[in-house]
């Protein structure tokens, strides 16, 4: 057993390499862009700064948009460009 994490998208709890961790890259941030902040996938699981956990389904990525969760588990304000993690899980 390792560490739990929890789903921001269908809020389930699962063990952390089961789950992706989305992290905001303000190194990427353009204003020109609709001032959307760029998203991208933590995939060792250690970059700076905090994280959303989400299982790797589109389905899930969904939820959390809908909900709204990844801006508030970053506690950022604003669009959120979440391309990159739509590409990663195919959609």
């Amino acid at each position: 057993m390792g560490p739990v994490r929890t789903c921001v998208g269908c809020r389930g709890r699962d063990q952390r390499s089961a789950l992706l961790r989305l992290v905001l890259d303000d190194s990427m941030h353009d204003d020109a862009v609709a001032g959307a902040r760029h998203i991208v996938i933590d995939v060792r699981a250690c970059l700076p700064g905090r994280g959303a956990w989400v299982h790797p389904e589109p389905r899930c990525l969904e939820l959390a948009e809908r909900r709204r969760a990844v801006p508030r588990a970053l506690r950022v304000d604003g669009p959120l460009d979440l391309g990159e993690v739509r590409a990663h899980l195919g959609q």
